[in-house]
């Protein structure tokens, strides 16, 4: 009997002892959740609300913008329903900013950042703020323009190699911005490097259809916003870290 408890314990503090080791890391499960709590990156988007987001100039967030299945999306199903950008609550300066975006057939979107919300001197996002184009590249017209194609840092640089998917799958982003360096990733492949504010980005923006927009590319903090283009578009998994 005594030698059956023995046993028995000891296979109780072997089936403990697995429990509480990750299985791909072998790091305690308290280890492991300890590193993501520290790593940086904040959820911008539980996938249940649009918590930490509002349309752009106005308190909460217009009808168009709708939560479903994890994602994050503009629904013109309802015609006459009020639209506009989606920006972050919060401004960022030097970021690392990565999410997932997939658009219907013809659609058009765009990720805009360092955006100034004074509405007494901008009416619109794009005024002020930078943006990495999402389109549905074959069904959109923009599609046959240089510098308006997914990816692209619109209207002032083509991706050096296109790596967006097919209309309807998703596409994974990353947009990071370092005293001035900025990087566009898609799909895991860098399709854009360049240096903002400086003499060869005033040159770009003089040259593009925002010269007439003396706010735009101008600012080092701002924030985030998600562009309605009047076309289905979903997000997800929307991340950040503060650099």
């Amino acid at each position: 009997m005594k030698n059956k408890i023995i046993v028995s314990v000891a296979a109780l503090l072997v089936l403990i002892a697995c429990n509480n080791t990750d299985s791909k890391t072998g790091e305690s499960s308290a280890d492991a959740n300890l590193a993501a709590d520290t790593s940086g990156w904040v959820t911008l988007f539980d996938g249940k609300t649009t918590a930490g987001w509002h349309s752009y100039g106005k308190a909460t967030v217009t009808e168009r913008w709708k939560v479903a299945d994890g994602t994050l999306y503009v629904d013109t199903t309802k015609k006459g329903s009020e639209g506009g950008d989606l920006c972050t609550t919060e401004e960022y300066d030097n970021f690392d900013f990565i999410l997932e975006w997939k658009i219907a057939p013809n659609g058009n979107s765009g990720i805009i950042f360092y955006v100034n919300e004074d509405t007494t001197k901008y009416h619109n996002t794009y005024e002020t703020g930078p943006e990495m184009q999402v389109l549905d590249n074959e069904g959109h017209a923009d599609g046959k323009i240089i510098k308006h194609r997914a990816g692209d840092l619109y209207d002032l640089i083509s991706c050096n190699k296109e790596t967006v998917k097919p209309v309807g799958e998703w596409n994974e982003v990353e947009i990071k911005s370092k005293d001035g360096k900025l990087d566009f990733y898609l799909n895991g492949t860098n399709v854009v490097s360049t240096t903002m504010w400086d003499d060869n980005w005033k040159a770009m923006v003089a040259a593009s259809k925002f010269k007439s927009m003396p706010g735009f590319g101008t600012y080092k903090k701002g924030k985030i916003a998600l562009q309605d283009h009047g076309n289905m578009v979903w997000y997800r998994n929307i991340k950040i870290k503060k650099l």
